[in-house]
């Protein structure tokens, strides 16, 4: 009964440890900072790896900005002060176009993003 306790305990702790590294390494994900304000995205193009998990921060110094990529599923909306975050893994290569999806103003047209996607080397 004895070694039965302990090989479940080890177990227990064995899953424990296998959670810890998963949680781990979601929680590890790159953070790509953007700042929009009128009427651009800076930085207005990022570089990714197909498969590579990503956080990106859309932050706004001025009015409501979105960051819409529609080939990857982005949809990310910021106002002044209240960031916006989204989870990315492309499981594509590429050049995907992005936008801004909020009406901000008279050079609204002129904020476009672009994320490369590239395989992994």
């Amino acid at each position: 009964m004895k070694r039965r306790s302990i090989c479940a305990a080890l177990l227990m702790g064995s899953v424990s440890a296998l959670g810890f590294q998963a949680v781990a390494a979601h929680e590890a994900a790159r953070t790509i900072e953007i700042q929009a304000a009128r009427f651009s995205f800076t930085p207005a193009e990022i570089t990714l790896t197909k498969g590579e998990t990503v956080k990106l921060v859309v932050s706004s110094g001025d009015v409501t900005h979105s960051l819409v990529i529609p080939d990857l599923n982005v949809n990310v909306s910021t106002k002044k002060g209240h960031p916006g975050e989204v989870t990315l893994t492309p499981d594509k290569v590429g050049d995907f176009k992005g936008k801004c999806g909020h009406f901000c103003g008279v050079g609204h047209g002129s904020m476009t993003f672009e994320i490369h996607v590239k395989n992994s080397e």
